[in-house]
């Protein structure tokens, strides 16, 4: 078992910065990736952005590309999500994500999920 918490969430206005952070613990050795998934009130879940510990190759939805940068720990059992020029649309409740295998695509098969962080933007 692998279990996350999220942290770095809050109240910012539009065009600031937020930075997030997930710690894994327990098994977090037998971690492949670890992503960044959001929710918006009323939306379905949605990817926001990946980063696999074999190459640290990254993914994000084009909606933050630019402005947003997932990155790791060399450990590999933390992971941040540094949010630039914010937008009010960025407004959701931010989960932290962990696989254990590769997949062809970046926003399937996540084993592990964390409770959640808030990130409210303000207009």
């Amino acid at each position: 078992q692998v279990q996350l918490v999220e942290s770095g969430g809050g109240l910012v206005q539009a065009g600031g910065s937020l930075r997030l952070s997930c710690a894994a613990s327990g098994r977090a050795s037998s971690v492949y990736a670890m992503g960044w998934f959001r929710q918006a009130p009323g939306k379905e879940r949605e990817f926001v952005a990946s980063i696999s510990w074999g190459g640290y190759s990254t993914y994000y939805r084009d909606s933050v590309k630019g402005r947003f940068t997932i990155s790791g720990n060399a450990a590999k059992d933390t992971v941040y999500l540094q949010m630039n020029s914010l937008k009010p649309e960025d407004t959701a409740l931010y989960y932290c994500a962990a696989r254990r295998t590769r997949q062809i695509v970046p926003f399937v098969g996540y084993d592990y999920w964390g409770q959640g962080t808030q990130v409210t933007v303000s207009s």
